[in-house]
């Protein structure tokens, strides 16, 4: 009954939330780049396409190196979990303009998708399917840098440097948040934050402690002064790349109302599956019943 129900959870997640599928009359190999960790063998790479759903050769393919993730996680991620090889990758696909974000993971067990869409709208990346695998389970962090580099090839186009620095701190930070309180409250927090950046680069750190505090409070969640600390960190480079970048708070808006829909699709999900289960238990309950009337369920034990 529980590998029913998980089934049935999933396929109307897929239904709620979009598939694998680039639908988009603007997908094709043109504007899809694949980027593949350097260190797996022919067999995991043939087993990233098929988690990619697409024939290896039909698109571009680049690979990436542990010496070109670090040129962007060192300092924000630790360097046991950049490891020494790289194997995670990435399927990007660009959308038109107002398409939207659709993020898919398989084997990432740290990032969630919200967190990169959420982090790469701070990148200046929007409109686009992004399939994000790897053969064995990865955190996820050095997925960032493959996407970083398919979009700029399928532009011509070179994202701000600064831009995409910050947009790994508010991965991490939003990750390691997400461990105490949950990844969906932890987006939540960060993107009100974001969308506060006008008002909160003429606050001071007291301000804008009191600020999260309060923010922190509509989810219902508790903060440490350490996970303060960060979240003041990251607002602080958010304001450079937001005078940098006119656009960022629009793209924030975007994200905010991206993950409404998803909280809405869960929600509606949660309530199926609660009906489904109390009408199936309702079911189970009038078998028994009727076996106990019968006798069924008093036969000796052997």
């Amino acid at each position: 009954m529980k590998k029913s129900l998980s089934l049935l959870l999933a396929l109307v997640l897929l239904l709620s939330c979009g598939s694998f599928a680039f639908a988009d009359g603007n997908s094709g190999a043109g504007n899809t780049r694949a980027v593949v960790g350097i260190d797996l063998n022919d067999d995991q790479v043939n087993s990233v396409y098929a988690n990619f759903g697409v024939q290896r050769g039909s698109v571009p393919e680049f690979r990436m190196t542990n010496a070109m993730e670090r040129q962007y996680l060192n300092g924000y991620v630790d360097s046991s979990i950049i490891g020494t090889k790289s194997i995670s990758c990435v399927l990007v696909t660009l959308k038109n303009d107002g398409s939207g974000m659709n993020v898919n993971t398989s084997n990432v067990n740290w990032c969630t998708p919200n967190m990169y869409i959420s982090a790469l709208a701070t990148a200046g990346i929007t409109d686009a399917d992004i399939i994000v695998t790897a053969p064995v389970e990865v955190s996820g962090t050095a997925a960032l840098v493959g996407i970083y580099w398919a979009y700029e090839d399928i532009t011509g186009q070179k994202l701000s440097e600064t831009a995409k620095l910050v947009s790994t701190q508010e991965l991490t930070v939003t990750g390691n948040l997400a461990e105490e309180i949950g990844s969906m409250d932890a987006s939540d927090i960060v993107n009100d934050l974001k969308l506060m950046l006008n008002e909160t680069e003429n606050m001071t750190d007291d301000e804008m402690k009191k600020e999260i505090v309060d923010i922190a409070a509509q989810y219902n969640v508790s903060l440490t002064d350490k996970q303060i600390s960060q979240l003041i960190s990251l607002c602080r480079s958010l304001e450079t790349v937001k005078d940098d970048d006119n656009a960022l708070i629009s793209r924030v808006q975007e994200v905010q109302n991206t993950l409404n829909k998803v909280k809405d699709a869960k929600t509606k999900v949660t309530g199926f599956v609660e009906t489904v289960t109390k009408a199936v238990d309702s079911v189970t309950s009038f078998f028994t019943k009727i076996a106990d009337i019968l006798g069924f369920n008093n036969s000796p034990q052997k």
